[in-house]
């Protein structure tokens, strides 16, 4: 199955080099480029990509409104957005994950893991960079933003006491392999009890599983 990916980024320069670098995979495939937020967005309702590489600092429409409105389309919700940042602005990768991006990396980063970036994003399974997501999450999620609803703890409710215990977990930035470890589980096992928790509480992917525990109460930041 081909990735289909959609490139949003305002310096012309770096989106030709991502596609160059994308479409040389024969897993993947550039469906077109936007230069801003808003263009972003009208593109995914045109092309509806598998997987959005969104720059955060845009003129206009920024990627995180531009993230917030794709994720918000219920046409959209089998689109995730992968969002490109400096990690100097952790408050932005923050907000990124609150309005439902999927992942993130560095614009530094090396072109394989870009390109596994995007594999992962569009699998759904697992968050990028499990150790520096973990200290981000920990630092700001677990701190409620202006949009925290108290009545998510509610939900918590609808799952069972291996689903929270697998979504502890997986918010911690455990992979399924380190879960299944852990709980002498399998991972088949673990990826079974995420996906239920993920379709109980109405997550799209595991990124938003990982915000929900967060805004939800049910991680607090260590000591």
């Amino acid at each position: 199955m081909t990735i289909r990916v959609l490139l949003a980024d305002d310096q012309a320069l770096l989106r030709a080099t991502f596609r160059i670098l994308i479409d040389s995979c024969e897993d993947m495939d550039v469906v077109d480029e936007a230069d801003d937020g808003a263009r972003a967005v009208e593109l995914a309702r045109v092309h509806h990509p598998d997987v959005v590489v969104m720059d955060i600092r845009m003129p206009g429409t920024d990627g995180l409104a531009a993230t917030a409105a794709i994720c918000a389309d219920p046409g959209l919700r089998a689109t995730r957005v992968l969002v490109l940042t400096t990690f100097q602005t952790d408050e932005h990768v923050a907000r990124a994950l609150r309005v439902g991006a999927s992942g993130f990396l560095g614009k530094n980063t090396t072109a394989e893991a870009l390109l596994d970036g995007i594999r992962t994003v569009a699998s759904g399974e697992a968050l990028l960079s499990p150790a520096a997501t973990r200290t981000l999450i920990t630092r700001f999620l677990a701190t409620p933003g202006p949009d925290a609803d108290p009545a998510l703890r509610g939900l918590l409710g609808t799952l069972t006491a291996r689903e929270r215990e697998v979504m502890v977990l997986a918010a911690d930035g455990r992979s399924d392999t380190e879960i299944a470890a852990e709980l002498f589980l399998s991972p088949l096992t673990v990826r079974t009890h995420i996906q239920r928790a993920k379709t109980k509480l109405g997550a799209r992917d595991r990124a938003q599983l990982v915000v929900f525990a967060y805004r939800a109460g049910l991680m607090r930041p260590p000591g």
